[in-house]
């Protein structure tokens, strides 16, 4: 059954120009986030010094290094995003009745924003950029990660309940398996971390060939960071499992929506995910598998948000 052909709820739907706004916000963070990887792989994360917000004590960059400029503008576009889901916000409860779902969702994207960016905050005065090797750069990195995927789904919750035409009120869902859906988040949540560890000891402990890079992995004398990039694609193929449970889930139940185009997209994005993820191992590394690959990860991140809202946030049936 098509989305098209359920029956409206009696309340006004959001304008199309509002729902692709949501969407819009939610392509912008993505695009911010792999500028950042860039600031990451590049070395780029003390282009500013540990000034912040000023970028080197000041507004205005005059003879800026690449590193500065690559940091400059990573700053600037973060900044934006704070007005971009403000916009969300503000759209969102103007377009929407009361007690619409997305207002919600919206309203967090703003709280994770904020939080996103006292977390950037916190790496560049404490010094955790570039090539620092300190050992509580790991963690300020993961929990930064953390809240990065929270903020991206919850943005795409609001893009995807503001384009519902039943169960978008709050009292018109039911749940449906939450601990399913909960344990499925956190896995691919987990994946993320361990993902992006392995990626800062790339930048930190870069190899010259794949035999060096897997004899690091292995050997007693290497930093934790190198001995552990063995549990990204260890975690990574034991998550599959869920998601494929997911999948099979997703394309038996077509009650309110057919589910199977998008269970598709989200196979092949896991396939890309994984291929991207081999060629990174094998290849070195190289800068523009690392954003291609980030740029797969976060729009399977995206789309199992919305299957599993699908799943999970289930249309009550009419009484």
């Amino acid at each position: 059954m098509s989305t098209a052909a359920l029956p409206v709820e009696s309340k006004s739907l959001p304008s199309p120009a509002l729902r692709r706004f949501a969407w819009g916000v939610l392509a912008y963070f993505i695009a911010v986030i792999l500028w950042g990887t860039l600031v990451r792989a590049t070395g780029s994360g003390a282009g500013c010094g540990d000034h912040w917000p000023l970028c080197n004590g000041t507004v205005l960059q005059h003879s800026a290094s690449v590193n500065t400029l690559i940091e400059f503008t990573h700053r600037i576009t973060s900044a934006l995003s704070l007005f971009a889901v403000v916009g969300l916000v503000v759209w969102t409860f103007r377009g929407t009745p009361r007690g619409h779902l997305a207002r919600a969702a919206a309203v967090a994207s703003v709280v994770f924003t904020l939080i996103e960016g006292a977390l950037g905050a916190l790496l560049v005065k404490l010094g955790y950029t570039a090539q620092s090797q300190s050992p509580n750069r790991p963690a300020f990195l993961a929990l930064h990660l953390t809240n990065t995927l929270l903020l991206l789904a919850v943005i795409t919750l609001a893009a995807h309940l503001l384009g519902r035409t039943k169960g978008y009120m709050r009292g018109a869902i039911r749940l449906v398996a939450p601990f399913g859906a909960v344990v499925g988040v956190v896995v691919v949540m987990i994946v993320g971390v361990t993902g992006s560890l392995a990626a800062l000891g790339d930048t930190l402990f870069p190899a010259t060939s794949l035999g060096l890079a897997l004899a690091q992995d292995f050997s007693a004398t290497s930093g934790w960071l190198v001995r552990w990039r063995w549990t990204h694609p260890t975690i990574a193929f034991l998550a599959s499992i869920v998601l494929l449970w997911l999948l099979v889930r997703a394309a038996r139940n077509s009650k309110h929506w057919d589910n199977r185009g998008l269970a598709a997209g989200v196979m092949l994005l896991l396939a890309a995910v994984y291929v991207l993820g081999l060629l990174d191992v094998i290849l070195l590394a190289p800068l523009w598998v690392q954003v291609t690959h980030l740029l797969a990860a976060d729009t399977l991140w995206a789309s199992l948000v919305v299957l599993t809202a699908r799943l999970t946030l289930e249309p009550k049936d009419p009484a």
